[in-house]
Formats: C-alpha cells, sequence, structure tokens
C-alpha cells in the first residue's frame, strides 16, 4: 500500500483516548461519547467505545467500533445498548496505511485471566522485535497496529504477577517510544504514560466518576473537573475501593522528559491545558515571538485556519497590526473527503479553504500557519491570497523548519520529503511565493512550553530515544 505520509502537507496527530469509571454504577457510553466528541480534532478515521457492567458477569464487555466521525459511526441505538459503568473510548488517525476497521480501537482481549480493553496514543520505536517475539510464542495478531503489542505484553505479564497494573508496569519495561494508555479490566480502570511524556493525559472527576482523558477539553466537554495530569512515567489505578493508586517507579528526572512540542504549536485544542501550561496561551506566545523577531510592515495580521489563529492574534497584539479574518474554511469537510482528479489539484485546497477578496484585496497580509512540511499547501495558500488581490504576502511560521522525520506519532515524513531539508529559508521563500518568509526561533520552543521538557527531535534530529535503524513507520502504526 503506497504510504500515506507521502501525500499530506499538513502535520497529523494520532489519537485521542478517554476512560471513565462511575462508582455508583450509571451507564458511561454517553459520557464516553460526548468526551470523543471534544477530542474529535486528534482522530478522524475510526472511532470505538468498548463498556462494562462491573455488577455484572465478569470480563463482559460490550462494544461498538467503525469507521470514520463519530456522528456517523454511532446512533442513538448503539449506544443505548453499551451498559456499563466503566469504559474506555478511542478516536484514530493513523499516520500511514491500513484504515481500516480492524484497526480501529478500543482493543478488546479476551484472556485466561479475564478481559483487557485498551485504547492507546503514540507511537512504538520497538514494535518489530516485540512482536516477532510474540508470535514466535504463537500469538496471532488480528491487526497491523503496535498497540496490540502492548496488549498482548500485558496479558502476557498479567500471568506472572498479582495484578494487572503490576502487569502494566512490567510491559511498559519492554516497550519503547511514546504512548499514553487508558486500559479498562474488569474492575478497574488504568491509565498510564511514557517516561518521557511524549503523549498528554489527564485525570478529571465528576460526582462520583473518574476519568481519564488525552485533553482537558474533553473533561469540560462533559461536566468534569480537572483533577491533575498523569505524570511521564506514572501508571495511575483507579477503582472504588483504592480510588486512586499511584505508581511513579518508572518517573525519569524532569530534565529527561520530552513532551511532543506540537500539541503546544497544533495538536491540542486551543482550550486544552497540557502538563499546566494553557495551550492557548503558548500560541498566543508564538505569535507575539513572531512579532518580536521577525516584524514586518504590513496592514493585516491573519492566521490559516484554524491552528494558525492563536499565534496571529499574538502577532498582532504585540505588533499593533489589526488581526482579522481573510480565509473562509468549509467547516463540512473532513480529512476524507473525496479529493478532485489532478489536473484539478487546487481545489483540493479551495474546497476546504477560500480567501475573502474583500478583506484583502490590496493590502500587505501577514499570514501566520503553525508549520511548512512540505510546502506544497503553504504555496497554494499564498497563491489564493494574491489572486484575492493582497498587495504583499508575508508569511511567518509558528515552529522552526521540519529537518528530521518524527518516530513518536506525528507523521513528519523522511527529510527528502520536507522542503526545509537542505534548502535555506529564502529557496522556501522563494518556493512557496511569499514576499518574505521567517520561522518561530529555536530558543523560544522552551519558552512557548513552560520550560518543560520537550521533544525538538524533528527539528534538531537529537531525539530523546534513539530512532529505529530502519523507518518502520506505516508498518504498525498506532
Amino acid at each position: 500500500m503506497e504510504n500515506q505520509i507521502n501525500k499530506t502537507d499538513r502535520l497529523r496527530e494520532e489519537c485521542g483516548v478517554f476512560g471513565i469509571y462511575d462508582f455508583d454504577g450509571n451507564d458511561v457510553a454517553s459520557s464516553i461519547y460526548y468526551g470523543l466528541f471534544a477530542l474529535q480534532h486528534r482522530g478522524q478515521e475510526s472511532c470505538g467505545i468498548a463498556v462494562s457492567d462491573t455488577k455484572g458477569p465478569k470480563g463482559r464487555v460490550r462494544s461498538v467500533k467503525e469507521m470514520g466521525l463519530l456522528n456517523e459511526a454511532f446512533m442513538k441505538e448503539d449506544l443505548e445498548k453499551l451498559e456499563g459503568d466503566i469504559g474506555v473510548g478511542h478516536v484514530r488517525y493513523s499516520t500511514a496505511g491500513s484504515s481500516t476497521r480492524e484497526n480501529a480501537q478500543p482493543l478488546v482481549l479476551n484472556y485466561v485471566k479475564g478481559t483487557l480493553a485498551l485504547a492507546h496514543n503514540g507511537n512504538l520505536i520497538n514494535t518489530p522485535g516485540l512482536r516477532h517475539e510474540l508470535e514466535y510464542s504463537g500469538a496471532i495478531f488480528q491487526t497491523t497496529i503496535d498497540s496490540e503489542v502492548i496488549a498482548y505484553h500485558i496479558a502476557r505479564e498479567r500471568l506472572n504477577c498479582g495484578t494487572v497494573e503490576e502487569a502494566v508496569g512490567r510491559a511498559m519495561q519492554k516497550i519503547k517510544g511514546a504512548y499514553s494508555l487508558v486500559i479498562m479490566s474488569p474492575r478497574k480502570l488504568i491509565g498510564a504514560r511514557d517516561p518521557y511524556g511524549f503523549k498528554p493525559l489527564c485525570i478529571g472527576r465528576r460526582d462520583n466518576a473518574f476519568i481519564l482523558a488525552s485533553e482537558t477539553c474533553a473533561l469540560d466537554t462533559i461536566g468534569a473537573e480537572f483533577v491533575r495530569d498523569v505524570e511521564p512515567g506514572e501508571i495511575v489505578t483507579i477503582s472504588p475501593e483504592k480510588g486512586i493508586i499511584s505508581d511513579k517507579r518508572l518517573c525519569l528526572a524532569k530534565e529527561k522528559q520530552a513532551r511532543c512540542v506540537f500539541e503546544y504549536i497544533y495538536f491540542a485544542r486551543p482550550d486544552s491545558h497540557f502538563d499546566g501550561v494553557s495551550v492557548y496561551e503558548s500560541r498566543i506566545l508564538a505569535g507575539k515571538y513572531l512579532a518580536m523577531d521577525s516584524p514586518v510592515e504590513a496592514d493585516l495580521v491573519v492566521g490559516v485556519p484554524e491552528s494558525g489563529n492563536c499565534a496571529a492574534l499574538g502577532y498582532a497584539m504585540q505588533s499593533g497590526i489589526p488581526y482579522g479574518q481573510a480565509f473562509v474554511k468549509n467547516a463540512y469537510v473532513g480529512r476524507t473527503f473525496i479529493k478532485p482528479k489532478q489536473k484539478n489539484r487546487e481545489s483540493s485546497v479551495r474546497v476546504k479553504l477560500n480567501a475573502i477578496r474583500e478583506a484583502v484585496k490590496g493590502k500587505r497580509i501577514v499570514m501566520i500557519d503553525d508549520s511548512i512540511v512540505r510546502g506544497t499547501t503553504s504555496d497554494r495558500i499564498v497563491r489564493m491570497l494574491r489572486e484575492a488581490g493582497a498587495a504583499e504576502v508575508h508569511m511567518r511560521v509558528s515552529s522552526p523548519p521540519f529537518l528530521w522525520p518524527c518516530y513518536f506519532g506525528t507523521d513528519v515524513p523522511a527529510r527528502d520529503l520536507l522542503i526545509a531539508y537542505g534548502r535555506s529559508v529564502e529557496e522556501v521563500r522563494e518556493i512557496i511565493g511569499a514576499d518574505t518568509l521567517a520561522y518561530l526561533k529555536m530558543e523560544r520552543l522552551d519558552e512557548i512550553a513552560g520550560h518543560l521538557g520537550i521533544c525538538k527531535g524533528c527539528f534538531t534530529g537529537n531525539y530523546p530515544i534513539e530512532p529505529p535503524k530502519e523507518d518502520i513507520r506505516g508498518e504498525f502504526e498506532a
């Protein structure tokens, strides 16, 4: 199958995870559904919900998994059938290939100790070795995703220890890479985050129900209050008998932590907080730094919807140049719309985005976007503004140039596909057709992330974990 990484010029994340345990015994399927709705931006290819009744037959799990968006996949009657007071949910975007129902999550695993339902956000870098180890011991895989490798290793470790949370800890010592996990066992809800903290995971509470979610905005959506973030390397176990139990044996020193900086720049919703840092404030700050470090005389500052809007507002606040709207985004176009034929390739951008002529005609425009990957989309958007009558187009990017691929769950492709690789900023500017071009300075990344430990591998080539010698992305996607 042709690698879909090569086809996109926009960053994509992989997944959103959600779990809830209602100690009062109320059904949780509708809460999972609405929680996932708040996380829909993290994955639009498939979705799923799995629930269990802790007072019913032990290990009985009801689940629904489908392709597409939540409102396409779930009918009212589907949710009514999902009776249970504990459950997990998942929305998925694959970084490459195999966008199939079989790879949709949560994964439900029946084994000798009972049942596990697992939802995973992230990407492992040692999947082939772990998978081969399991295959040679008789394991039969139903999917091509690394999440199934994690589930199998947890199940295997559970045979040799007393609790499922201990099994999760043992499995975490084997798997390497980026992951946030939400796991449902018959009587416990478990959350786990990799020691580097690549992917977000937080804890919430609504009355006597406890929630695990990829982003705090999902807590807001269902009327839950934020309790705290799961720390990098931490395992939390939620049960009525003991409440929240924390295991931090795998936690690393703060200077070794490596959150994905693109949660702040692009992935997370602006109304979310990631490890105590406001995503909205991070993007405003990025825009302010762009105005401070790369000023230009202009009449209007605009953002490329939606990810460029907050940074554009920050640029306008700092520069004094008015902030405005230059684009209309078609809210009814998802990531999987039927693309036009090659000869009409321009309309694949225009279907999603169109310039407002009255807003830009005769004006010098500062256009803010979160990143430039291959440059093809930037080229078309710059041209779109010029065709709408813009006198000048000055592009500012709220991240540094991509020079290296990502192996931890962001689909930054191979180096030869990155427009900035082997080219100067001036050469990139000429290709995309802007009057000027400037990126966020590298030293500003720590500031917009609240001086927390972040991963800058896609900019510097210095990864927090040694990357695989062969690029296996697309073979075992999350």
